[in-house]
């Protein structure tokens, strides 16, 4: 009985802890589209008029973050990519940059001891003052913060329908594939929701 309650405390603690580390998922949608009415889409590219970009900084990311939207659109949506005549264009953006974030560090006083002379017993004792929390020590540490941002656009109208996108916390100047695939998972958790 006492095992199976350890294992339920530990599975909750590991859900407070995963919920705790959930990046935060923004997103605007036109509440007057019926996403039922969707079933296909195609890649807009990035100079938005269908040529292909002959300066792109990195094609290797550019391929991971489409495959990753791709698998999720597919998935979660049910649509399939097409190339002539689809009823919703995609665009991505990814963005890295600088910022800072405040660091709170507790502060505890040193531990220490003192010798005292009881007279009544005429020996000495020692008498042990642990540490005590005294307050926080408040720092701001510089970081990287990468933005990804996806945006569907109505293929006939050429009006924004959707726009999902979140920000965490990245070790470098680009994201990673995992970053970038738990990025595009956490913002169509919320395009289910949207799509309602």
């Amino acid at each position: 009985m006492r095992t199976n309650s350890n294992k339920w405390v530990m599975a909750m603690v590991s859900v407070f802890l995963l919920a705790g580390c959930a990046s935060t998922v923004h997103f605007e949608k036109d509440d007057t589209t019926d996403f039922r009415k969707y079933k296909t889409f195609a890649w807009l590219d990035k100079d938005g008029e269908g040529r292909q970009d002959r300066n792109r900084n990195n094609d290797l990311m550019e391929q991971k973050i489409k495959a990753a939207i791709t698998t999720e659109m597919e998935k979660s949506a049910g649509w399939r990519e097409v190339k002539n005549r689809p009823d919703v264009l995609l665009s991505y953006d990814v963005l890295v940059e600088r910022s800072t974030k405040e660091v709170n560090n507790p502060v505890y006083s040193r531990p220490f001891t003192r010798t005292v002379f009881n007279p009544y017993t005429r020996r000495y004792a020692t008498i042990y003052y642990p540490s005590q929390f005294v307050g926080y020590d408040r720092d701001r540490e510089p970081i990287r913060e990468g933005t990804v941002t996806i945006t569907m656009i109505d293929a006939r109208t050429d009006k924004t329908v959707w726009q999902g996108w979140t920000t965490e916390e990245v070790d470098n100047r680009n994201m990673t594939s995992g970053e970038i695939q738990y990025a595009v998972r956490s913002i169509f958790k919320k395009f289910d929701i949207a799509k309602k």
